[in-house]
């Protein structure tokens, strides 16, 4: 998982990092209070450690339960043309994402993968510069191809292209028929602010940054944790 600071932009998420060191200490509570003892909480967990995993998990998602729930709308909404997969979906998986991250390209072959296999799954991208200057122009030029209907060129053009700089993003617009000057708006700026904000009320940690149904998942986590996150959605809506 990719970190860095970018300003008070930012800044909202160092208060999730602050939340999960609370939420750590809270389950080492609720394990000792689960009949290990204090003294015996490091072995137990030595040897099971699907116990901190899962009450971690259990905490997460009552932590930030309100927070979708508020934001769901916006969340699953996406700007423009920044989706793949089903026009009407059963299920919404959304990334916070970074073009100069690593492993957010690393995760490509597995968000083609889920939407290849599940006819009923979107995938909304939110653009969530936090790498520097040439990730924030990635995100400007990539939410304006988004508004002009060619997100997904420009997409598959700058990761192709390799990691945001003058040349990549110029090769990529060339590439996805955009303009190459990087745009400045009011509406790209609001869009930006909110998905930091929205991501900071996530407890992100860095990119990426996926969420779907009640999951709240921080880091590239993988083909079958997704995979599960999907199946658990899918549950819950039809239930």
């Amino acid at each position: 998982m990719t970190q860095r600071s970018s300003g008070s932009s930012w800044g909202g998420a160092i208060l999730g990092g602050v939340i999960g060191a609370a939420l750590m200490l809270l389950v080492l509570l609720l394990v000792a209070r689960a009949g290990y003892g204090d003294r015996l909480v490091r072995e137990a967990l030595s040897r099971n450690p699907e116990i901190l995993v899962e009450t971690a998990d259990r905490l997460r998602e009552k932590q930030f339960a309100p927070v979708l729930q508020a934001r769901r709308a916006s969340l699953e909404t996406p700007f423009g043309s920044s989706w793949a997969g089903a026009a009407k979906p059963e299920v919404t998986l959304v990334e916070f994402y970074d073009y100069a991250c690593g492993y957010c390209k690393a995760s490509l072959p597995i968000m083609d993968r889920l939407i290849k296999e599940d006819p009923g799954l979107r995938i909304v991208y939110r653009e969530f510069p936090i790498l520097g200057p040439n990730s924030e122009a990635a995100a400007r030029m990539a939410l304006a191809a988004s508004k002009a209907g060619r997100f997904q060129q420009f997409h598959d053009a700058l990761y192709a292209a390799g990691r945001p700089s003058p040349e990549t993003l110029t090769q990529a617009a060339t590439a996805a028929g955009v303009p190459m000057a990087i745009p400045n708006s009011p509406e790209f700026d609001a869009e930006l602010k909110r998905n930091y904000q929205i991501a900071g009320e996530l407890g992100a940690s860095g990119t990426p940054l996926f969420v779907v149904g009640d999951r709240v998942l921080n880091g590239a986590v993988g083909y079958e944790v997704l995979k599960k996150a999907i199946a658990d959605a899918r549950a819950a809506t039809d239930s």
